[in-house]
């Protein structure tokens, strides 16, 4: 096992959130050197963890029990190269660890017989001294190290280098996994990570990346051409290859909205779901070589047949950027909403035109995650959330969502899904009154309830989707409450 750990490496082997690990760097409970943790002060911090309980073993449980069936071996199982390539470098090391273990077993048994030549020599006191050093020596040599949890750790790191590998983004420094026979793009986008690309299909080249150190391996077959002097200098497509082994990578990445660029899209109609009596949940599936390239929380133009377009926050995560969700409300004004509820069927175009719009989630941030969504303002807060969740760096996220009467909390049952599954996601349903949107003394109070929640605002970054009264109110009330201005994200409202 490597001496230092990269923290997505050490959170992911004792079963937290990075953004966990940070927070215990911040309070100084877990010291880091150059960024990396140790595994023992690792095992210091978290003295429960039980790392047999390794999701990775589950993952190889479920392939025996499936007869190694096609698809799952695609999805868990590394390329067999890939996989050769990668048990033979552990060989490897294992064979050095071996040679170092045996030159320090030989150098301890000369210096036990250099010890013993040289106490005929000595004083009969000093020949004492020198045999009670003997058998302290002989004695640890015998003893078994009870270190059975960092065994169980390394085991775990092993085991995990052979089945995922850990790619670094330069000069970002952000991390991510590839698992499977993903590509690196398909890994980096699930990770949550905005990096450059266009088509995902090797037509355009927009997903250039430079291999700084590491192993890769063509998956897929290109029709982009890179030239000699970038095949030089290591440069791949991201959508056609694959990690053999950790990588360091050089790559783009959108760090604003503004690097995101607009894009048309003609994406099918895959289902249609009502969430109520006036709301539906519309879910597009954009071509496999034209997906959609934004950020969580903006949104886009959608217009079919010849209505009036209309403009919609993606309510999905950018991780899965072929299937795009929008929840649509039945408005007398909307002849788009309309034709959701009457005429669009599967299959049916529906053209797109984006993303646009600054409600975007703030990656970098150390800070509590603070998340308020006004009815249909959900749908925005979803994506941030989700993406949240895909980036793994937030301590914990809360999420207030006041809901009307005739749409209620429409996804609680996702809400609560996430709050059985992890530790550092809190749901709070709040029920309003259908006057509440024009009620200064409603929303005054249910804005106290989250300043009580959370007293050190200065730790919390605060998203508001909601009408423009809410959005005024949480700015005059939160600010005056000690939120910085720069912490404060308001969405649009339609």
């Amino acid at each position: 096992m490597s001496q230092l750990l990269t923290l997505s490496r050490a959170a992911r082997l004792v079963g937290v959130s990075r953004g966990a690990l940070q927070k215990k760097i911040k309070d100084g409970e877990l010291p880091t050197f150059e960024g990396m943790v140790a595994p023992a002060e690792l095992l210091r911090v978290y003295p429960q963890t039980h790392l047999e309980d390794n999701a990775l073993l589950e993952h190889l449980m479920q392939i025996k029990e499936s007869a190694f069936a096609k698809r799952i071996r695609e999805r868990i199982l590394p390329d067999p190269e890939v996989l050769a390539v990668r048990l033979s470098d552990l060989g490897h090391e294992l064979a050095e660890v071996r040679t170092q273990l045996a030159r320090y077993r030989a150098v301890s048994t000369e210096f036990d017989q250099r010890l013993a030549a040289l106490t005929e020599h000595l004083p009969a006191d000093a020949r004492h001294d020198v045999g009670t050093l003997r058998d302290w020596l002989q004695s640890a040599l015998a003893r078994a190290p009870d270190e059975t949890e960092h065994h169980l750790l390394a085991a775990k790191e092993s085991y995990m280098r052979i089945m995922v590998a850990h790619v670094l983004v330069m000069p970002s420094h952000r991390e991510f996994f590839v698992e499977g026979s993903d590509t690196l793009l398909d890994a980096a986008l699930r990770a949550g990570l905005a990096l450059n690309y266009g088509c995902s299909n090797g037509n355009c080249g927009l997903c250039k990346a430079r291999v700084v150190s590491g192993q890769v391996k063509r998956v897929r077959n290109h029709d982009f051409i890179l030239s000699e002097a970038e095949k030089g200098t290591g440069v791949v497509l991201m959508c056609s290859n694959t990690a053999v082994t950790d990588l360091v990578i050089d790559a783009e990445e959108a760090g604003s909205a503004q690097d995101i660029p607009l894009q048309q899209i003609a994406a099918r109609v895959k289902k249609s779901e009502p969430l109520s009596d006036d709301l539906m949940l519309l879910h597009l599936q954009t071509p496999r070589t034209r997906r959609l390239r934004f950020l969580a929380g903006q949104s886009v133009t959608l217009q079919a047949d010849d209505v009036r377009p209309f403009n919609y926050p993606v309510a999905s995560c950018p991780c899965d950027d072929r299937n795009l969700q929008f929840h649509v409300q039945r408005q007398p004004d909307n002849p788009f909403a309309e034709l959701v509820f009457q005429g669009l069927k599967i299959g049916d175009t529906v053209n797109i035109l984006g993303p646009r719009g600054e409600f975007v989630l703030r990656e970098d941030s150390p800070h509590t995650g603070v998340f308020i969504a006004w009815d249909t303002g959900f749908a925005p807060i979803k994506s941030l959330i989700e993406h949240a969740m895909a980036l793994d760096v937030a301590d914990s996220l809360h999420l207030y969502w006041f809901a009307p009467p005739r749409h209620g909390h429409y996804l609680s049952n996702l809400c609560r899904s996430w709050s059985d599954a992890l530790d550092n996601f809190h749901f709070i349903a709040v029920d309003m009154p259908e006057s509440a949107g024009t009620d200064p003394v409603w929303l005054r109070a249910e804005l106290e309830r989250v300043t009580r929640d959370h007293p050190m605002l200065r730790d919390c970054d605060v998203y508001v989707s909601g009408t423009p009264a809410l959005q005024e109110a949480a700015r005059t009330y939160l600010l005056a409450q000690g939120l910085p201005h720069d912490q404060l994200v308001l969405g649009d409202w339609p």
